[in-house]
Formats: structure tokens, C-alpha cells, sequence
């Protein structure tokens, strides 16, 4: 065999291997697998409108594509990121004329739907529902937020998922074969590779390109590939992270509940790879206070004090020093005694309050700062706490007239929330015994 890097330079392998027909498409197998809905789709040789949601790198305009070789469809590929009104005019009248001329209906694929605004999402309708052309989106933000009702309610929506570890390197072997055959690589170097890669297809072959052009700088005796190689040519990459889609809402929410289900190692996972992803520390150290408040509350008050002081902390030390506290405020909110009782109960009051009429303030809370004020009954037999006998005036009404007890708050029998149920059973005792309420 010739020398390979003296040929005339490769096509970008992304585009070489792009799969020609369903059978070489590696992975999505809940979709494309015997009996799997859109192996039953191409099957039937009826087209219908989907959209195809999931993370770079994992075919979605692939699918769109075989889509047309399988159906026997005019193929129009459109971006959102670079389209406007003009381009999808264009693409009406291309369908149109391909109709009327060969009598061919058309495939349109929107990549990027999620860019397109309502307007122009409202302007594929009429020719969606005339059936000139199956419409086929793909979009890696959720489509029930980034697409119009209308839209989407004509669309049958697929999740692709990203890549396993398997698949990938699959993938690799067969890109090995086609682009690297004489080339080999260690076990180790195979596995970075797949690492860097995170689950993205297109991501795997252009690192595995990059590899071939540091070998191809090095001439052709150069045969072998370890992990160290791979490091040397491969900058720094993080991973997958979306900082305004779902990835980023799917990770906050990961961490928040590994926090709640007493899961220290889970919570340094999540914090650990939200910020190797490149979240804003700040955030995450507003969110750990957040999840302070509402999962712990009065259970541990101390959890309260460590988030505030770990967010005080990044603030003055910055990153990477300050990251370690946050990650100490994880730990310790994930092993501390949980309560929702505080959270509970504050969202029950706003619901009463706002769906109630404003209530006026009984007279004997009441503020007197003027004689008139006295005069009309302002704080007229209010009874102050601190000389009632347990610092508790027993029977007193604190509510609006005519307003029951509503018992929002009810203490957990967990860390000192022990204590202060124990507390509010005397209190409620006293006032049983006072005869006023």
C-alpha cells in the first residue's frame, strides 16, 4: 500500500462516513432497531413530519437526509442560525416547482429550529398541512419550549441520545479502517479518544482527523498511537454543557436532588461537572443557598450558615480555591438532616394570601404611636409575651378576625426540628388549658 499522506488530502471524515443508508447508522437503536418507530417509519415508506431532538453529534441530520434517499423525496436542507424569510420562500418555491415538474413531493430539514422565531416557524404551516413538503426540524433545546404549539403539534417528536461508550468506539474502528489502516493505536489511546469525545459522533472523527494530521506532521514511519500522543495533540476540551438549555436545568436539577436524597458523592459529581462545564460558580453557590432554605430549613440552621459562608468565600478567593468550599457546603447540605417544613409552609401561606381578600389587622396588633390611634382601640389589650408566664401570652390570636389556625407549619421529627415540634405541642398545650382558643 502507498504512502497515505501523500495522496491527495482526505475529505473531513465526519462527511466521508456519514452513513448512505439506515443499516450503517450506529446507535439510536430505541429508534432504528427491528420493530423501533422509525425503522417501521422508513419501512412503510410514508413519510411523516418529526422533529429531531437531541445532542450534537448524534445524527440527527443524518436521519433527515436517509430519510429522503428512503421515502424517494426532493431533500432541502435549511439552517435557522443563517435562514430568514427569504431562504424559507426559496425553499416553498423549490418544493413547488420540484411538484409541479416531476410531480416529486419534498423533504425540507430546518437544523437549528429552535432559531427560528414564531413568525417563521408560522410561515412552514399552510405547506406542512398542504402536504408540499414533510417537514423535518432538528433542534438541541427542548421542543415543547423552542417550538410553536402549532408546529410541533404536527410533528412527531424523536429523542436521539448521545453516543455510549461502545458505539463510539464502533464508530472509531470503522473510521480506523477507512482513514487509518496501517495505524495502530493502544487500548488506552482509543479510550481517551472516546472520552474527549463525550457521547458526540461528529466531535469523535474530527479529534480522530486532528490525530491523523499530527501523524501525517510526522511522517509516515510513525505507525503507533498511545495515550500520551493523543494527550499531546488533543487540547484541553470540556465537556458537554449547555449554559442555557436543558443539559444545564438536567444537571442543576441532578445536583439539587442528589443534595436532597442525602448523597454527598452524587452532589460533588454534579457540582464537579457543572463546573468543568464552565457554569458561572456564583450561580451554583446561589443555588446550594437555595437548596439550604428549602430542603434542610430548621432541621440543621447550621446548613444555612455554611452555604452563605461558602458563597462569601468563592466570592473573595475565586476560582479554583474558593470552588472547594462550595464543594465542602455540598457535602455537608447532602449529609444533613432534611426538612421541607419551612419551604412548605411559606408556599401555603402565599397561596392562601394570594387567593384571599385582604384582611384587616385586628385592633390589639395594632401600631399606637398617637394619642388618636389609643383613642380608636390601636394595640388596645394586646398582651406582651415577655411577661406571660414561658414568655407566651396562652390563647393569643395573632390572625386576621375570624381566621382559623391553618397549621402551615409542621415541624419533621428530624435534627432540631425534634425540638421545636416538642415546643410547639407545650405551646399548643398552654393554649388549650387558657380556655381562649
Amino acid at each position: 500500500m502507498g504512502n497515505l499522506f501523500d495522496q491527495a488530502p482526505p475529505p473531513p471524515l465526519a462527511e466521508a462516513l456519514r452513513p448512505k443508508v439506515i443499516g450503517d447508522v450506529i446507535g439510536q437503536d430505541h429508534l432504528l432497531g427491528l420493530g423501533k418507530p422509525l425503522s417501521l417509519a422508513f419501512a412503510s415508506g410514508k413519510p411523516h413530519s418529526m422533529i429531531l431532538w437531541g445532542p450534537p453529534g448524534v445524527g440527527k441530520t443524518t436521519l433527515a437526509r436517509l430519510s429522503a434517499n428512503a421515502f424517494d423525496r426532493e431533500f432541502i436542507a435549511i439552517s435557522a442560525v443563517l435562514a430568514g424569510v427569504k431562504e424559507i420562500r426559496e425553499a416553498i418555491e423549490r418544493a413547488q416547482q420540484s411538484m409541479s415538474q416531476y410531480g416529486k413531493q419534498t423533504i425540507l430539514f430546518v437544523d437549528e429550529i429552535h432559531r427560528f422565531n414564531k413568525s417563521q416557524q408560522d410561515a412552514l404551516l399552510p405547506h406542512v398541512e398542504s402536504g408540499l413538503f414533510t417537514f423535518i426540524g432538528a433542534t438541541t433545546e427542548n421542543p415543547s419550549f423552542e417550538v410553536n404549539s402549532a408546529l410541533l403539534s404536527r410533528a412527531q417528536v424523536y429523542v436521539l441520545n448521545s453516543l455510549s461508550a461502545d458505539e463510539l468506539k464502533k464508530l472509531f474502528l470503522r473510521a480506523q479502517d477507512f482513514a487509518m489502516p496501517d495505524v495502530k493505536f493502544e487500548n488506552s489511546a482509543i479510550d481517551t479518544l472516546i472520552s474527549h469525545a463525550d457521547g458526540d459522533a461528529r466531535r469523535l472523527l474530527n479529534l480522530l482527523e486532528r490525530v491523523r494530521n499530527a501523524i501525517s506532521t510526522l511522517g509516515d514511519q510513525f505507525k503507533h498511537v498511545d495515550q500520551q500522543f493523543v494527550v499531546n495533540t488533543l487540547t484541553t476540551q470540556a465537556r458537554r454543557f449547555d449554559k442555557g438549555g436543558d443539559h444545564f436545568y438536567d444537571q442543576i436539577s441532578a445536583l439539587h436532588k442528589s443534595v436532597r436524597g442525602s448523597n454527598p458523592d452524587a452532589a460533588l459529581y454534579w457540582l464537579c461537572r457543572m463546573l468543568d462545564g464552565g457554569v458561572d460558580p456564583l450561580y451554583l453557590a446561589r443555588r446550594i443557598i437555595r437548596m439550604a432554605w428549602e430542603d434542610i430549613g430548621l432541621a440543621d440552621p447550621r446548613a444555612m450558615q455554611i452555604a452563605n459562608d461558602a458563597a462569601q468565600t468563592y466570592e473573595r478567593l475565586g476560582s479554583p480555591e474558593g470552588e472547594l468550599a462550595l464543594g465542602q457546603a455540598v457535602i455537608y447540605l447532602a449529609i444533613a438532616a432534611k426538612s421541607n417544613a419551612s419551604y412548605s409552609a411559606f408556599n401555603a401561606a402565599r397561596a392562601y394570601v394570594a387567593n384571599d381578600q385582604s384582611q384587616p389587622v385586628p385592633n390589639h396588633l395594632r401600631n399606637a404611636p398617637t394619642k388618636l390611634m389609643k383613642e380608636l382601640g390601636h394595640g388596645k389589650e394586646y398582651r406582651y409575651a415577655h411577661d406571660e408566664p414561658h414568655a407566651y401570652a396562652a390563647g393569643e390570636s395573632y390572625l386576621p378576625e375570624g381566621m382559623a389556625d391553618p397549621y402551615w407549619y409542621k415541624p419533621v421529627d428530624r435534627g432540631l426540628e425534634t425540638q421545636i415540634a416538642e415546643k410547639m405541642i407545650f405551646l399548643r398545650k398552654l393554649d388549650a388549658e387558657s380556655g381562649k382558643k
